[in-house]
């Protein structure tokens, strides 16, 4: 190995005993002093707007991971860097590992609930990582320029090779030390075992049945109703947060009459409701799949607004999830008869990662300004005195949920065979409903007429419509299938093209497809 790889070597050696240790420690303090989560969270809270609308394009779900694997790859780089530079009378590199705890700190201190014991991990994972440091540059294992050393007789150890020894024991000691403390977190941390005791109330107004006749047959569309497993999920948190019903609280405060706030066990005397209701992220772009359906089961908003008093010049709910994330939603939507507090989805508790034990679900509009997780505060103000999280990145203040439609089937790119085919997809118009559907498929021959697709049978307004359209291939080569909506209101979705920033794509989807 040349000297500057050894040194890079011992820089990552070094770094991953900074972070493996402070997060074995951090075990013993909480999830609020894990500085790697920390750290990722608040590059997500500096980064602006258009980037993070790029990386949920581009990444979809997977964004956290992808952002998860850039740190550490960052952190990497900046490791081997200070190895480098590191030197026995010039610690730069100790210097940067310094610098670094310093922001890690500083990130620790950013997170909800924090204070300042929740930095010691941080800390000590830094001293550890500057003393791992010193004594692999140390004489022991360099020479007398702070290089590798080579064997010094013929018969004297070997300091090269026992630094390279030493150098991958310390890093197997951080990775063995960081994998550990994130076990030891999540099994101290997680709320499963609360979530599987859980049992739903019975529920006084339940959803009406869901006809067989909303699934078009013929055509492998999404399900009506999405699995729990399948459903979309979009949020900032880069570790989901674990909140039992013991701890969770919801406080209703602001621009009331009353101050209020509900414990776990005091939602049983209000009214349990069902609702079927689709959501959508307003980062779904044109035939995006960032759309979802569920039954919820949870409490109608307005009756606990109720208890609080709103107050008439309030026109705005500030809702807080228990990791800082804030959403503003339009008192008027939030008092509606459909606003949920729901705490079950298809049939069983909020999973985890979808809110548990509580989250808002507001028919109508795209998730950022009303389907906050993980919901502990509700503060009644005025849009012209707050901004939500997204609202402050350059997104829309109010989003209404625009009429759109995809198209499921053929996928792009898929052979068709001559004959008779079924095509389908899904659209959707959420507080208005879908009313029509049509198609349009251009042929090498030229630009075919609209024609009206087949619809599954409208569950409510609140929720996406099934489509299908039959057709007989009859040319070979290449073809563009074209789909736009009406909504009930009698308007057809626009064809203009236009990103998700500031509330929402729009634009007709279109699929190219070959006939063989």
């Amino acid at each position: 190995m040349t000297t500057l790889g050894a040194k890079a070597m011992c820089g990552l050696a070094a770094a991953a005993v900074a972070v493996g240790v402070s997060q074995l420690v951090a075990a013993a303090f909480g999830p609020q002093a894990d500085v790697r989560t920390a750290v990722g969270s608040s590059v997500i809270e500096l980064t602006p707007g258009p980037v993070k609308e790029w990386a949920i394009e581009t990444f979809g779900t997977a964004d956290k991971l992808v952002l998860s694997v850039l740190v550490l790859v960052v952190i990497g780089v900046i490791a081997a860097i200070a190895g480098i530079v590191e030197g026995p009378r010039r610690p730069l590199g100790s210097a940067a590992i310094v610098a670094a705890g310093g922001l890690g700190c500083a990130a620790v201190l950013s997170r909800a609930g924090a204070t300042v014991v929740d930095v010691v991990p941080t800390v000590v994972g830094a001293v550890c990582g500057v003393a791992v440091l010193r004594l692999l540059i140390s004489r022991r294992f360099t020479d007398a320029r702070g290089g590798p050393a080579a064997t010094d007789t013929a018969d004297g150890p070997d300091r090269g090779r026992r630094l390279s020894l030493v150098t991958l024991g310390f890093l197997g000691v951080g990775v063995a030390s960081g994998v550990a403390g994130a076990v030891i977190s999540r099994l101290a941390s997680s709320v499963s075992g609360d979530r599987q005791a859980f049992a739903l109330p019975r529920v006084d107004v339940p959803a009406p049945p869901v006809p067989a006749s909303v699934q078009p047959e013929g055509v492998a569309l999404p399900s009506f109703i999405t699995d729990n497993a399948d459903f979309y999920r979009i949020d900032t948190a880069l570790t989901v947060p674990q909140l039992s019903r013991a701890d969770w609280q919801l406080r209703i405060h602001g621009m009331v009459d009353r101050e209020v706030t509900y414990r776990f066990e005091d939602l049983e005397r209000f009214e349990a409701v069902e609702q079927v209701v689709t959501l959508t992220c307003v980062s779904n772009p044109v035939g995006g799949e960032l759309i979802s359906t569920a039954t919820w089961t949870g409490y109608r908003v307005r009756d606990l607004l109720a208890e609080a008093g709103v107050r008439p010049d309030a026109d705005m709910v500030l809702s807080m999830s228990t990791d800082g994330w804030t959403a503003g939603t339009p008192v008027e939507a939030l008092t509606a008869e459909d606003a949920m507090l729901a705490i079950g989805m298809n049939g069983e508790p909020l999973p985890v990662e979808h809110g548990y034990p509580a989250r808002l679900v507001v028919p109508g509009l795209y998730g950022y300004v009303s389907a906050t997780k993980w919901l502990v505060d509700l503060e009644l103000t005025r849009f012209d005195r707050a901004e939500a999280y997204w609202t402050r990145l350059g997104w829309s203040a109010r989003g209404p949920i625009k009429t759109e439609s995809r198209i499921d089937v053929p996928r792009a790119g898929e052979d068709v065979a001559l004959g008779p085919v079924t095509f389908g997809g899904v659209a959707w118009a959420q507080d208005r409903g879908v009313r029509d559907v049509e198609v349009q498929i251009s042929t090498p021959s030229g630009e075919g007429q609209w024609q009206r697709a087949e619809l599954g049978a409208g569950y409510s307004d609140a929720t996406w419509r099934l489509w299908s359209f039959d057709w007989e291939a009859e040319e070979t080569g290449f073809h563009t299938i074209t789909v736009r909506a009406t909504d009930n209101t009698g308007y057809t979705q626009t064809s203009e093209r236009a990103d998700p920033v500031p509330d929402g794509a729009t634009g007709w989807h279109s699929i190219t497809f070959a006939v063989r």
